[in-house]
């Protein structure tokens, strides 16, 4: 079974949510260093503690030896110096995982669309500015992340739409430009994360979210960040794909 044994993995975004899934797979899969960057150095720190704390347990229940190092950044990814700067202090590196997204635009058309301009800055601009400047070791990968909304916009979200659909033309563009390294795009639908719990949304309003939504999937179940990082790690440990979309939206864009 392929693992990422000695494998140095950067996650933009890692101190919560998917990128915190992300990061607590691959040091469950014997990766040998694990860095998590994020903008708030507060919560970087804390999500290392929470790491270290969750791949210990994991690691006892299931009698798996673990020894990758865990790392966090500062990262202000609207800042393509910052990002530049970050990447080359890092050097080389076998795989970036990129999962940093700002809040959603939502409400179009009644928007004032000059304030809505920097909506690219932390989904697109970042993640060019991370793929021009990261050092890939040979059969090494980068991965993006969008939402299920681009194939399935929903009533007011079509800024949204349109920057998923961005990041995923770009991931065809990078896997062309920067081959031999891989790159590909993992798009979730709903997904269960502790970010629900800042959201202002109540707990009872999203047990309901969460479950009428697994009723219209067809596997009838909402994945939560752990359960999404398998198809972080596929990308990372496939040799053979490239330029791809991988969706595990459980199929509503079907109903």
């Amino acid at each position: 079974m392929a693992t990422l044994a000695g494998k140095t993995i950067v996650v933009v975004g890692g101190s919560s949510g998917l990128g915190f899934g992300v990061a607590k797979a691959s040091l469950l899969s014997s990766a040998a260093h694990v860095v998590i960057a994020s903008s708030n150095k507060e919560r970087v720190e804390e999500a290392v503690v929470r790491l270290q704390t969750a791949v210990s347990e994991a690691a006892t229940s299931t009698h798996l030896p673990v020894v990758g190092k865990i790392t966090g950044e500062v990262l202000d990814v609207r800042s393509i110096p910052a990002v530049h700067e970050l990447f080359g202090k890092i050097g080389e590196i076998d795989h970036l995982v990129w999962t940093s997204g700002d809040p959603l635009r939502l409400s179009f058309p009644d928007v004032d669309l000059d304030s809505q301009k920097d909506i690219f800055d932390v989904r697109f601009w970042g993640a060019v500015a991370a793929a021009q400047k990261v050092k890939i070791r040979p059969g090494g990968s980068i991965t993006l992340s969008i939402g299920s909304v681009f194939v399935k916009p929903r009533p007011t979200w079509s800024l949204v739409a349109g920057i998923t659909g961005a990041v995923d033309a770009l991931t065809r563009g990078l896997a062309v430009d920067l081959a031999p390294v891989r790159v590909n795009v993992v798009c979730p639908g709903l997904v269960k994360t502790e970010l629900w719990d800042n959201s202002g949304v109540p707990k009872e309003a999203q047990e309901k979210m969460f479950n009428d939504a697994a009723n219209r999937l067809l596997v009838k179940h909402v994945a939560d960040a752990d359960e999404i990082a398998e198809a972080y790690l596929f990308c990372m440990k496939c040799q053979y794909l490239t330029g791809q979309r991988i969706e595990v939206d459980g199929g509503s864009k079907y109903i």
